[in-house]
């Protein structure tokens, strides 16, 4: 017997075959998905470690025929052939999006996510509707949120959840905050257009020798930071889990002219900016001052008074 978080135990009288006892599988305690579970109960909403016995099976509501076990399942690329190729549903290729962009095999994603390397294969490469559990372990595995991963909310803004009930607000040294800006991303810079307005843009950047380089168009305002301080800012936030982080860089922004350079950009660059057109003018800034805030989940021994 294999399973998966999300999945639900079913516990069937041997004599008539009816169900007797399900729960949500909230909890594994080995990586391949073997027994013992720990098994949150529909009746009693109570959570229990179960040692599954002979008259107990797996439902895999989102990657399989029900009451059957991973183990059992037909590998995903001899499916995907007799199937006539792979059709993956939006979850899935925003999944795999998601998992390329962090450079990340599909055993390393499944082991962080803590599902076998055959389901994502199946999730990536067919339309699937995983379960709330498989979605906040695959965003957390991938530093993104569920909500990005359903692909829903993309008109509204983000931090629409509830506050966490004990939230921790801390200061984040520079070190998380180089970490956190990793190479490259989307953030926004603010600046003063030359009409005396102050604006802020979203840029796709890149980070190099520890500068942050975007591309724009001259004359654009974002090319207005050039000759200034510029404040840059990224952030990111889990609508799922009610917390996230920002990082702010504050330093000088210059244009970078130099051929060379402006070659070497142009081949490392990992994607296009977004907003197309002609966009050949680089700007860095050499950040002088890097600050961020994180907000999380209270220590629970702190909210105790201990």
């Amino acid at each position: 017997m294999r399973a998966h978080l999300g999945d639900q135990l079913v516990i069937e009288s041997p004599a008539t075959g009816a169900a007797r006892r399900d729960g949500a599988i909230v909890g594994l305690h080995h990586e391949d998905g073997t027994p013992p579970y720990d098994v949150r109960w529909s009746d009693t909403d109570e959570v229990t470690l179960v040692f599954p016995g002979p008259d107990a099976h797996v439902r895999h509501p989102d990657h399989g025929p029900p009451g059957t076990d991973a183990s059992e399942a037909e590998p995903t690329s001899k499916a995907a052939k007799q199937a006539g190729g792979p059709n993956p549903g939006d979850v899935g290729r925003r999944v795999a999006v998601e998992r390329r962009r962090h450079g990340l095999s599909r055993g390393e994603a499944a082991r962080r996510a803590r599902m076998s390397p055959d389901y994502l294969a199946y999730l990536e490469e067919h339309p699937a509707d995983p379960t709330v559990a498989t979605l906040i372990r695959l965003a957390d595995a991938l530093g993104t949120t569920v909500t990005a991963l359903r692909g829903a909310g993309i008109d509204t803004p983000p931090g629409q959840g509830h506050a966490l009930l004990h939230p921790h607000l801390r200061d984040l040294g520079p070190e998380e905050c180089h970490a956190l800006l990793s190479t490259h991303g989307v953030g926004r810079i603010a600046v003063t257009t030359p009409d005396g307005r102050p604006a802020i843009i979203p840029v796709n950047y890149e980070i190099v020798d520890e500068d942050i380089v975007f591309r724009t168009a001259p004359g654009s305002a974002a090319a207005a930071a050039v000759g200034t301080d510029a404040a840059f800012e990224v952030d990111h936030m889990d609508d799922a889990l009610s917390q996230g982080w920002s990082v702010l860089a504050v330093g000088p922004a210059s244009a970078v002219t130099e051929t060379a350079a402006v070659r070497r950009l142009v081949q490392h660059a990992h994607t296009a900016p977004w907003a197309g057109g002609t966009r050949e003018m680089w700007v860095a800034i050499r950040p002088v001052r890097l600050t961020g805030r994180r907000i999380a989940p209270a220590d629970r021994q702190a909210t105790n008074g201990h």
